[in-house]
């Protein structure tokens, strides 16, 4: 452990466009085929039991890992026979606790729609169209499905009588894809009372506790998963808590364990996107690459796996290809993130004029999902700290901060207040993220510049040549920068300190 051990805009002008919400869309380009597969998984290792840490930065991603519409998980339910109708593929998906394909969810939501439209009071079919409705909010980042999906659960407790356990927890689905921890605490709590052996509401449980900073009541909510559905859904969301407590051979193992066992398309894409993700964390971006594409041929519209496949491209200096592959993941879903990584991405290439269109799709996607209710500090944060105000960054991430406190929140708050000229009291804050965080690049790179402008040469030496050796290849335009900084300091100075 290291001893400091944290104006609108309408599309792109050239380049690969991204299309604002609403425009229709061209066809996507098909993958390249000829990227070798996965190799073997290593042995799998019995995860080791202790308690957890996890970052309010996991975010909604472990709730889709799993997929699924969870609202209608049964505890022990897991059918052998799959329905040959796509909304009963759904269901199905559903009641096993598995993803469900997009197609099959968007035939479930058309047949609940007819349902619901004929018997405008059946209370069941507006839960189940509510949380499948939550689902696809979540999965395609698009302002407005958020507000129909809480129109429809609404609709279903409206009915009167008990709450519908499936509209309970549809409703902590969605407050977590709005990234509202508390609000995805209340509701995921409500529906493990009302029926505690639903799977469902734990799975979104293990999303919320660690963003309110209840790291026991995130270890209970993953003990419980494992118990109730065993299985690559549980274990593609322990393998992410593992990596979030550093333990990478573990979360290695644990993924493509998942990964092995699919069931279906959906399920193994998860999985292999996850695989991806660790892989590029560790500087590895030949094989992140091929597990992203991997993901992708089982599932083509998963935009986290389109969004891994860009920063990898990047990463191996494919830049044209990247961008491709930016547009292919806002295809999928406009997150104003995406925006921001490729505006990032043409500024390392010089395309500055490009680059300020990106950041201001960015910052207009991001006001119209803030008006369906889905926060944005932490990405606008991010914007305005490296190509915006620093000021307004330390606004808002103190606010985001307050609400969700963990390392990624602490870290994002030290790079903002660093850059806002305050970084004295950045360091704490980084070196928090840095120790408690998981072991990645961005904080090391962050808390290495903060030391440098402190004129701590050594540890700013230190943490750079971290980040580097932790992944050569992460963000372009912050990798150089931190390359350039380690030149002009150059090697560490032997023998004893001057007189």
């Amino acid at each position: 452990m290291d001893r400091e051990t944290g104006r609108p805009g309408t599309g792109l002008r050239t380049g690969p466009r991204i299309p604002p919400a609403g425009v229709a869309r061209t066809p996507r380009p098909r993958l390249a085929q000829g990227v070798p597969g996965a190799p073997p998984p290593p042995a799998a290792r019995r995860p080791r039991r202790r308690g957890l840490r996890l970052s309010a930065a996991v975010g909604v991603g472990l709730l889709l890992a799993g997929g699924g519409i969870v609202a209608v998980d049964r505890l022990g339910q897991d059918r052998a026979a799959t329905p040959l109708a796509p909304a009963g593929r759904a269901l199905a998906a559903a009641e096993a606790g598995r993803p469900a394909a997009l197609a099959d969810l968007e035939a479930l939501i058309g047949e609940r729609r007819q349902r619901v439209r004929r018997e405008p009071a059946d209370r069941g079919s507006w839960a189940v169209l509510g949380a499948a409705l939550a689902e696809r909010a979540a999965r395609s980042g698009a302002p407005g499905a958020y507000t129909e999906a809480e129109r429809a659960l609404q609709r279903a407790l409206a009915q009167g009588g008990t709450p519908d356990v499936r509209a309970l927890t549809g409703l902590a689905v969605l407050a977590a894809a709005r990234q509202d921890w508390a609000g995805a605490v209340r509701w995921g709590e409500a529906a493990r009372d009302r029926a505690p052996g639903r799977v469902g509401a734990y799975r979104v449980l293990l999303e919320a506790y660690p963003g309110t900073g209840d790291a026991e009541g995130a270890d209970r909510a993953l003990e419980r998963l494992r118990k109730v559905r065993p299985g690559p859904v549980a274990e593609v969301a322990a393998a992410w808590v593992h990596r979030e407590r550093g333990w990478r051979e573990d979360a290695e193992a644990t993924v493509y364990d998942a990964a092995a066992r699919a069931a279906t398309p959906a399920e193994r894409a998860a999985a292999l996107s996850r695989a991806g993700d660790l892989a590029w964390e560790r500087g590895e971006a030949e094989t992140a690459l091929a597990r992203y594409e991997g993901a992708l041929r089982a599932e083509p519209e998963h935009d986290g796996a389109a969004a891994g496949r860009a920063r990898a491209l990047a990463g191996l200096g494919r830049s044209e290809e990247a961008l491709t592959a930016w547009a292919r993941a806002w295809a999928a879903a406009p997150r104003p993130g995406y925006a921001v990584e490729s505006g990032e991405l043409l500024l390392a290439l010089g395309r500055s004029a490009e680059a300020a269109d990106h950041f201001a799709l960015a910052r207009h996607q991001a006001a119209a999902l803030a008006r369906d209710g889905v926060r944005q500090e932490p990405v606008l944060g991010r914007l305005e700290t490296d190509h915006g105000d620093p000021a307004e960054a330390v606004r808002l991430l103190t606010e985001e901060h307050r609400r969700h406190p963990g390392p990624a929140a602490s870290g994002a708050l030290g790079w903002a207040l660093h850059k806002a000229g305050r970084s004295a009291e950045a360091l704490p804050r980084l070196r928090a993220a840095v120790k408690d965080g998981p072991n990645t690049a961005r904080p090391a790179y962050h808390l290495g510049m903060v030391h440098l402008a402190l004129g701590e040469r050594g540890a700013a030496r230190r943490q750079l040549t971290r980040a580097l050796r932790l992944a050569p290849q992460f963000p372009p335009l912050h990798a150089e920068r931190a390359r350039r900084e380690l030149a002009a300091l150059g090697e560490p100075a032997w023998g004893p300190p001057p007189a």
